[in-house]
């Protein structure tokens, strides 16, 4: 069953073609500056915010910090967990995910498992999210145990993806990871676009407009960043990312059309 925030995602990305997400990780903030960054960020047209980090340990600096924002936007406010500590009851919903391509049967079910009823006990909305880490070097696929697909393999990621959606995932996450050398290709977004019919998430690496606009020109549907508004102008980076994200919808070449097919 889809929920409210789910169904506010999928909306908007009907409506513009393309949406920005602002990530804030709860140990690089304060209560205060992550209530200055969402409020920043709704301003600049990101369309939610995630609050989760790959280290978190902290449950009641989570809450503080969800809390906080909650306080200030009337965007729906998502969690991002790495682990059972990323669970809040004061979110609005929770990125059910699995790491597709961990080694370790913990990041697949495993903290799933011991979350969910957490999940069920707070009200959470749950979100089913395929997760998939890719490039090297990522504190992600560390902490994750991740086998990250290669840059030059988006056949290996078109699988992962794939799985996802015939597990019943109704998005797939292209995770470059937190200070990724480079973004994920826009080979494996184009490709993965190209095999999947869920929504599609792209972050990690990208800092730039321009970034922006060439993954959604190869076909994401959502783009996350977080590391790179902290400690800069807010407000004017969001805005870059989200005129990013407008001129890549905007440069997408247009679907051939299917044509009708009886059913024999």
């Amino acid at each position: 069953m889809i929920g409210r925030v789910e169904r506010y995602l999928l909306d908007r990305i009907k409506e513009e073609g393309a949406i920005h997400i602002t990530l804030i990780d709860p140990e690089d903030v304060t209560s205060a500056s992550a209530s200055s960054i969402a409020e920043q960020a709704s301003l600049s047209g990101t369309k939610a915010i995630m609050v989760g980090g790959s280290t978190l340990a902290s449950t009641s600096q989570l809450d503080e910090v969800v809390k906080a924002v909650k306080r200030t936007i009337e965007l729906p406010v998502i969690l991002f967990p790495n682990n059972v500590t990323g669970i809040s009851r004061y979110a609005d919903a929770i990125w059910f995910m699995s790491l597709m391509n961990s080694l370790d049967p913990y990041f697949l079910t495993g903290a799933q498992a011991l979350g969910a009823p957490l999940v069920k006990k707070y009200g959470l909305e749950a979100i089913p999210l395929g997760y998939v880490v890719v490039g090297e070097g990522s504190a992600v696929s560390v902490i994750g145990r991740a086998s990250p697909i290669p840059y030059d393999k988006p056949e290996l990621a078109v699988a992962y993806a794939l799985a996802a959606q015939y597990l019943g995932m109704r998005f797939v996450y292209l995770e470059g990871g937190s200070g990724a050398r480079q973004p994920v290709p826009a080979e494996i977004i184009q490709a993965v676009r190209r095999s999947v019919d869920v929504p599609l998430i792209v972050g990690g690496g990208i800092r730039t407009g321009e970034q922006a606009r060439q993954a959604v020109e190869a076909g994401a549907d959502i783009i996350v960043t977080g590391n790179v508004i902290e400690g800069s102008d807010v407000r004017a980076k969001v805005q870059e990312l989200v005129e990013g994200v407008k001129d890549g919808v905007r440069g997408r070449k247009p679907a051939n059309p299917v044509p009708p097919q009886g059913f024999k």
